[in-house]
C-alpha cells in the first residue's frame, strides 16, 4: 500500500475515516494544518479524521524489484520517465504564467499611465484630439505629449498615402475668414455615406410581413424543446475549455456569434480580425483578415453560407505633431490621417471552410457598432456611431435606406432586429433604447432610464420580452405595454467591473476615453473614475438570459411579476479577462464566452465531450 500524497509506501501509515485513504502521517499532518483538507477530495479534514495503521513487529522485508539488477533498474526509468513528464508539465506552467504576468505587467502600465497622466479625448467634427493632463500638477495646466518619432513615421506613412496633403493642408489653413470662422471645404458639402437610397420596396415590405405572419403563428404553437438543458444541467455548469483565439499583441474579442447548424463560433477581435472556431473539434476553421481597425460585431446567416462583419475602420485620427511646418513644410500643429472605407464587409464560406469576402460596405461614416440579420435571412442592419443604421440586401450588398437620427448626436451602440422582424431596436450612446418600425423606418417608441451608453441588447423568443444592458444595470422591458419591468443591478460602484476601475486623484470631469473597445463610459464618482460594460443575450428558447460583467450570470426568465432567479454565476474574470460577450449555444448546452484576454471559454457540464484547452 502507498500514501495518497508521496506515492511511496509510508513508514508511519494513517487511514482517512472519511475517505479511507492512506497517507504517511508526517504528510498529513503538515497538510491538514496548512490547509485543513483532505488533499484528494477537498473535504474538511482533521486529525482527529486520521487513525493510525497497526503493522507487525517483522523486519521490513526488501522489495521484490531491488532484489534484482534488472528490477533496479526498472524502477530507475520508472522514476526518470516521472522526472521527465513533471518537467514537461512545469514547462507548461512556466509558459502560462509568463503569458499571463506579461498581460498583467502591461496592464498595471495601463493603470499607472491613467493614474500619473490621466487621459482626456474630445470628439469633434469627428477628429479625436487627445490630450494628456499631469495629475500632479495644476488641472489648468495642459500639456501636450509629443512623440516625434512616431510622428515623423506618421508624417511619412501619410506622405506615401496621399501624396497630395500637404497642398490640401495648406488650402486649409487658408480657408479661413475674416471673423476667424472655417469657410465651407468640398468635404462640408455633404457626406459621402449618406446618399439618397432606392428605399425598401414594396415587394421587399411584402417579404418582411409574409415573414412576420408566419413566425408569428408559429410562435403561438411552439413549445419548449425537450432537449433543453434544464436548469439542474445550468447549475453545474463549469469552464470546460478555453481558447486563445486573437493575437497576444492587441489581445481581446468583442463580439460572438454561434451557428447552431455546424455548431461553429466566430469572434471578432481588437486586432482587426475574424475568426471561426470549430467547437467540437476545437480546431480554428478559418481567420479572416481584411479589416484595418477592431471587429466590433460578428454575425452568421442561419440559410446559406454568409458571415457579416462589422468593425471601427472608418476612424478619423488626429495627431498632435510638432514642427509639422519643419518636417513638411505645412505651418500647422495638427496632422489628420485620412479614415479608411470599409466599415462592414459580407463573406461566404465554402466547402473546405475558407471565406471569401463577397462585399465591402461603404455607406457609413464612423464606426459600426452592431450587425444583425433579418429571420428572413435575406436583409441586414448595421448601426454605427454617424447616428445611422443601414437596411442591406444580403445577395448584392446594396443598401436599401440609410435612416439618420437628428436626435441623437453620439450615435448607435447597440442593434437588434425583433425575432419577428419587422421591428428594431437600437441603443445609444445617450442612454437611449430606440424601437423603430422597419417598414416605415419611423422610430415607434423610446425606452429612458438606463446611465450611459447601451452596450448591448436582446429580444426574447418570446416575442414580448426585451433585455438591454448599460453603465448602470441590465434592464428587462414590456414590449406589450412599452414598460420597465425589472432592473438587475448586479454589482455596487465598488465592484471591479470588466473594464476595470481608474483612480484620478478628487473629481475630475472627463468625456470618453478613445478605444471603446476597453472604454465605454466614464462616470465621474468620489473615488475617481470606473468604466463598465455589460452584455446580455437570451438564448434561442426564451428559456435564459446570460449577462457578462465581472463575472457570468444565467438567469431563469420568469415573467412580469415572477422573479427572475439568477441559477448560476460562472467565475470572476475581473482580473484576467474581462468578459465582453456571452452566447448560448443549442438548446443551451453549452455557454460560449468572449474576454479581452482573447481567449474564448467554454462552459458547460463536467461530463460533456469538449476538446481539451489549446
Amino acid at each position: 500500500m502507498h500514501c495518497s500524497i508521496s506515492g511511496e509506501v509510508p513508514e508511519e501509515p494513517v487511514v482517512s475515516k472519511k475517505s479511507g485513504l492512506l497517507y504517511e502521517k508526517r504528510l498529513i499532518e503538515r497538510h491538514i494544518s496548512e490547509y485543513g483538507k483532505c488533499p484528494i477530495t477537498g473535504e474538511p479534514l482533521t486529525m482527529d479524521d486520521v487513525v493510525p495503521v497497526k503493522t507487525g513487529k517483522t523486519v521490513k522485508p526488501r522489495t521484490a524489484q531491488t532484489a534484482s539488477i534488472p528490477g533496479m533498474l526498472g524502477m530507475f526509468q520508472n522514476e526518470w520517465d516521472g522526472l521527465m513528464l513533471s518537467n514537461f508539465a512545469l514547462e507548461q506552467q512556466l509558459h502560462t504564467a509568463r503569458q499571463e504576468l506579461s498581460h498583467a505587467l502591461y496592464q498595471c502600465r495601463l493603470d499607472n499611465d491613467f493614474y500619473s497622466n490621466g487621459v482626456l479625448s474630445f470628439f469633434s467634427d469627428k477628429k479625436v484630439i487627445t490630450f494628456f493632463v499631469n495629475m500632479k500638477a495644476d488641472f489648468s495646466e495642459i500639456s501636450v505629449v509629443v512623440e516625434r518619432d512616431e510622428a515623423r513615421s506618421l508624417l511619412a506613412q501619410a506622405e506615401r498615402q496621399i501624396p497630395m496633403f500637404a497642398s490640401e493642408a495648406v488650402t486649409a489653413n487658408a480657408s479661413v475668414l475674416s471673423n476667424g470662422k472655417r469657410a465651407a471645404e468640398d468635404d462640408d458639402l455633404g457626406q459621402p455615406g449618406k446618399r439618397v437610397r432606392p428605399g425598401i420596396s414594396v415587394s421587399v415590405i411584402t417579404e418582411l410581413t409574409d415573414c412576420n405572419a408566419a413566425l408569428s403563428q408559429q410562435r403561438k404553437k411552439r413549445q419548449i424543446p425537450p432537449t433543453l438543458a434544464p436548469i439542474g444541467a445550468l447549475e453545474r455548469y463549469t469552464q470546460l475549455s478555453s481558447h486563445p483565439l486573437h493575437k497576444t499583441s492587441k489581445p481581446g474579442i468583442l463580439s460572438i456569434d454561434i451557428q447552431y447548424s455546424k455548431d461553429i463560433i466566430a469572434t471578432g477581435g481588437v486586432d482587426a480580425t475574424a475568426v471561426i472556431f470549430d467547437r467540437p473539434s476545437g480546431q480554428i476553421v478559418s481567420t479572416l483578415s481584411g479589416h484595418s481597425k477592431k471587429v466590433t460585431s460578428v454575425k452568421f446567416v442561419s440559410e446559406g453560407d454568409f458571415f457579416l462583419t462589422g468593425s471601427a475602420d472608418k476612424v478619423n485620427t488626429v495627431k498632435f505633431v510638432m514642427d509639422v511646418e519643419a518636417i513638411v513644410g505645412v505651418e500647422s500643429d495638427v496632422l489628420a490621417l485620412p479614415p479608411t472605407n470599409e466599415t462592414v464587409r459580407v463573406w461566404q464560406g465554402s466547402e473546405d471552410g475558407n471565406y471569401d469576402c463577397r462585399h465591402i460596405l461603404k455607406d457609413h461614416t464612423a464606426e459600426v457598432q452592431a450587425v444583425t440579420v433579418h429571420a428572413t435571412n435575406n436583409y441586414f442592419v448595421t448601426a454605427s456611431l454617424d447616428n445611422t443604421w443601414c437596411f442591406y440586401d444580403l445577395s448584392s450588398g446594396l443598401c436599401m435606406t440609410q435612416v439618420a437620427d437628428t436626435s441623437t448626436t453620439d450615435g448607435y451602440t447597440s442593434a437588434a432586429f425583433h425575432p419577428d422582424g419587422l421591428i428594431l431596436g437600437t441603443g445609444t450612446s445617450e442612454a437611449v433604447v430606440k424601437i423603430w418600425d422597419v417598414k416605415s423606418q419611423a422610430n415607434v417608441a423610446k425606452f429612458e432610464g438606463h446611465v450611459g451608453p447601451v452596450t448591448a441588447i436582446s429580444f426574447s423568443e418570446n416575442g414580448y420580452f426585451l433585455a438591454t444592458a448599460a453603465h448602470d444595470s441590465v434592464k428587462l422591458w414590456d414590449l406589450r405595454k412599452l414598460k420597465n419591468f425589472r432592473t438587475l443591478n448586479l454589482y455596487d460602484s465598488d465592484t471591479p467591473t470588466n473594464s476595470g476601475v481608474y483612480y484620478c486623484g478628487d473629481v475630475f470631469p472627463i468625456l470618453q476615453l478613445p478605444d471603446k473597445s476597453y472604454f465605454l463610459m466614464l462616470n465621474t464618482v468620489s473615488k475617481g473614475f470606473c468604466a463598465l460594460k455589460f452584455s446580455v443575450e437570451f438564448d434561442h428558447s426564451g428559456s435564459y438570459l446570460g449577462i457578462a460583467g465581472s463575472d457570468i450570470r444565467v438567469y431563469q426568465v420568469g415573467s412580469v411579476k415572477a422573479d427572475w432567479n439568477c441559477i448560476k454565476t460562472l467565475p470572476d474574470l475581473s482580473g484576467t479577462g474581462r468578459a465582453t460577450c456571452v452566447k448560448f449555444g443549442p438548446d443551451a448546452n453549452y455557454l460560449a464566452v468572449g474576454s479581452m484576454d482573447r481567449n474564448l471559454r467554454i462552459f458547460a457540464l463536467p461530463g460533456d465531450v469538449a476538446p481539451s484547452e489549446s
